[in-house]
């Protein structure tokens, strides 16, 4: 199986991996002139290419072939508080990417441990899963952004929030499908506050569950994808 790299800046014929890269690739992976890789733009390019030059500090790739695969008929939206240990993050966008996710928002809520973040490490990680799962589309990433602040960017009826406070809920399999995308809302450790609640009701969003247990946040965030997942590939076996 050749080796994948992350490309965003390809536009030619020949392609040069940063220094780092270079290295990996040549020192650590031993590739040589003529050895088959893959470069992916994140964009839905992928090109296959092989070794022309390699050199550890400039690996020069020739590309052979590309290929445009198109994005998912479905677009899948989690918007979620950040915890306070960063590790956990790191492991559900790394999962999330793997899955198939299109766009990641961090949340700043009223009960957030996490206040502040840096995209740079996620962002890593998102190119890594990338690449370890064949994935052509690179997620957005968003910046840490106030829960009051994202309630009006996104469309209410399909924006589900996923809450532990009393009252009817709807499991999210049944309404994941029912539109193009799909925005699901998780809250802290500690969960959305009853103000934010009420706040997303006043926009139209709907209160959804994710099942019986009490899952942590980074779970919760996780199960979202999957489900929407599993939902569409339902909706369109059945043809609805």
């Amino acid at each position: 199986m050749p080796h994948t790299f992350f490309a965003p800046d390809l536009a030619a014929a020949t392609y040069v991996l940063p220094e780092d890269e270079s290295k990996h690739a040549v020192r650590v992976l031993r590739l040589g002139a003529g050895d088959a890789v893959v470069l992916v733009n994140g964009r839905g390019g992928v090109f296959q290419a092989e070794v022309a030059e390699a050199n550890p500090k400039r690996c020069q790739l020739r590309v052979l072939h590309e290929q445009q695969v198109p994005p998912r008929p479905y677009f899948t939206h989690v918007a979620v508080a950040p915890t306070k240990n960063l590790d956990r993050m790191e492991w559900l966008v790394e999962k999330a990417v793997e899955i198939g996710v299109e766009r990641l928002t961090f949340l700043r809520c009223a009960r957030s441990e996490r206040r502040e973040l840096k995209l740079e490490r996620l962002e890593k990680i998102a190119v890594s899963a990338l690449k370890q799962s064949g994935q052509a589309w690179l997620p957005q990433l968003d910046e840490l952004t106030d829960f009051a602040d994202f309630l009006p960017t996104v469309a209410p009826q399909t924006t589900f929030i996923a809450h532990l406070e009393a009252g009817e809920r709807t499991p999210l399999a049944r309404v994941a499908a029912l539109g193009p995308g799909c925005c699901v809302l998780i809250g802290p450790e500690g969960d959305f506050t009853p103000p934010e609640i009420q706040a997303a009701f006043a926009r139209g969003i709907r209160p959804v569950t994710l099942g019986a247990s009490r899952l942590r946040t980074e779970t919760a965030a996780l199960a979202a994808v999957h489900t929407v997942h599993v939902a569409r590939e339902l909706a369109e076996v059945s043809g609805s």
